[in-house]
């Protein structure tokens, strides 16, 4: 799973890539564009850091950091849909993945709580 997880929010991140790619270039477009791709891009980042960890405790700890970025990828992709910068399909598609993404770490995290 940890391989599959690793590919999705790569996937993730390129399909974001070319989101904000295509967002308006204007200083509110490309302040969202910013902070959403940083985030975006991190989860997987981190989530694969964290497949490389030295310990549970360090598994753990970046797999709380990797929470928090897809909980602010998720914020940011609803400022860009509920500002009108972007509020089509492909925006709705990574909301929705954003969301997916976030259970899943959360459950991750509340596993390693247990």
């Amino acid at each position: 799973m940890k391989k599959d997880l690793e590919q999705r929010t790569k996937q993730f991140s390129l399909a974001t890539i070319k989101f904000t790619a295509a967002m308006p270039r204007t200083r509110e477009g490309d302040i969202l564009a910013r902070q959403l791709l940083r985030s975006a891009t991190s989860i997987g980042a981190n989530y694969r850091e964290a497949n490389r960890g030295v310990s549970r405790a360090d598994f753990a700890n970046k797999i709380g950091t990797v929470q928090k970025e897809a909980a602010e990828t998720e914020y940011w992709t609803e400022l860009v849909i509920e500002s009108g910068l972007r509020d089509n399909d492909q925006a709705r598609r990574l909301l929705k993945e954003s969301s997916e993404l976030l259970a899943i770490f959360s459950a991750i995290g509340k596993k390693l709580k247990q």
